[in-house]
């Protein structure tokens, strides 16, 4: 079973999008202070910098050891999904259209990064048990 899930993360869709996990973690991470709204909003910053970190090890994770990381692959998808939401729940002092923006983008990409993530893995390891 482990031979499946490393053979579906080395091909090159499972890479590629692992690494795009992995920047988009990242970039939600430092985009507080890249976009200038680190001051404005501290509970969006502290937000987005957790849930960053976040789906940058869960990358991490998929590269490394993809078998145990399916479900959580799915999680980053969640997490997307309250990054798009998160602005509009999270009270804020200065919210500006940056703020929206970046998340309702990076969000979104997570979500659909996540979703892509899980789905190959997933059909990785049908298509072997097949």
């Amino acid at each position: 079973m482990q031979a499946r899930y490393e053979r579906a993360s080395a091909g090159g869709p499972a890479v590629i999008t692992d690494g795009f996990v992995l920047l988009a973690g990242l970039w939600l991470a430092v985009s507080p202070w890249t976009i200038h709204f680190a001051a404005s909003a501290p509970d969006v910053r502290v937000s987005n910098l957790i849930l960053g970190i976040a789906v940058a090890v869960v990358a991490l994770g998929l590269t490394l050891m993809p078998q145990r990381m399916v479900r959580l692959s799915w999680a980053t998808a969640v997490i997307g999904a309250w990054v798009v939401v998160s602005q509009w729940v999270i009270p804020q002092s200065g919210s500006s259209t940056g703020i929206v923006i970046n998340n309702v983008i990076t969000g979104s990409v997570i979500l659909l990064l996540g979703v892509a993530a899980a789905m190959i893995l997933t059909a990785g390891a049908r298509s072997r048990r097949s």
